[in-house]
């Protein structure tokens, strides 16, 4: 006897249903989101470290430029002048005739300065064109070429959108997480303690490395380092 053959006994073909295939697109869809979510990610954080690398580096730079200046002026030193209860403090910041970087020849010179891509030349804004080196040179901004960008007169433009802001403070010889007046002094007493004079305090230097990108409306803090000069 021979089988019948017919549409019962034919192997079946089908292709995709329309929720197989919307399922596989859904599935699909969420991969490359995710892949393209990580790459995001991944391109930020290596943004982040390159940027952290390089304010530190420009802190650095300020204590390696610092490093072998006195605390104050070797000539005018620092000092109190007038009567008891008026007295007037002299000697801190730049000295007169200071008026840039090459000038600076002592660590409190540099107390309130900022070195910034959009410095002027004098110091009467409180800035000064930056950001410099441990020579004192200003950075130069370089392209991807490796070639000093230039601006519309020929000259080397800074390095575009990075801050160094300083501030020098005296802190207590005995501790050294407090701040006290550049003014103070500590009175000798009948101990035998001969007290600590106006010059004699220890300075804590903090630099701030600040960047601002191209579509920023504010600088943000990127590296902060801070150091005793005893």
């Amino acid at each position: 006897m021979t089988a019948r053959t017919g549409g019962a006994g034919r192997a079946r073909r089908r292709g995709f249903t329309l929720i197989e295939t919307a399922l596989a697109t859904v599935i699909i869809g969420v991969g490359v989101l995710a892949l393209v979510d990580s790459q995001t990610a991944f391109i930020k954080s290596n943004a982040w470290s390159t940027h952290a690398a390089t304010a530190t580096y420009l802190a650095n730079e300020i204590r390696e430029m610092t490093r072998r200046m006195p605390k104050h002026d070797a000539v005018t030193g620092l000092y109190l002048q007038g009567a008891a209860g008026s007295q007037t403090l002299r000697g801190w910041g730049p000295e007169t005739g200071e008026a840039s970087i090459e000038d600076f020849d002592d660590v409190d010179d540099f107390d309130g300065l900022r070195l910034s891509y959009t410095g002027t030349a004098g110091l009467n804004d409180g800035d000064l064109p930056g950001p410099i080196d441990g020579f004192g040179q200003i950075i130069p901004q370089i392209d991807n070429q490796g070639t000093v960008t230039l601006d519309g007169e020929g000259n080397p433009m800074p390095l575009q959108g990075w801050t160094q802001e300083i501030t020098v403070s005296k802190v207590s010889p005995t501790n050294y997480s407090t701040v006290v007046a550049d003014s103070a002094v500590v009175a000798a007493d009948n101990t035998g303690f001969n007290g600590v004079a106006v010059d004699q305090f220890p300075l804590l230097v903090t630099v701030q490395v600040k960047y601002r990108g191209v579509y920023d409306t504010q600088d943000t803090v990127i590296a902060e380092v801070s150091w005793i000069v005893p």
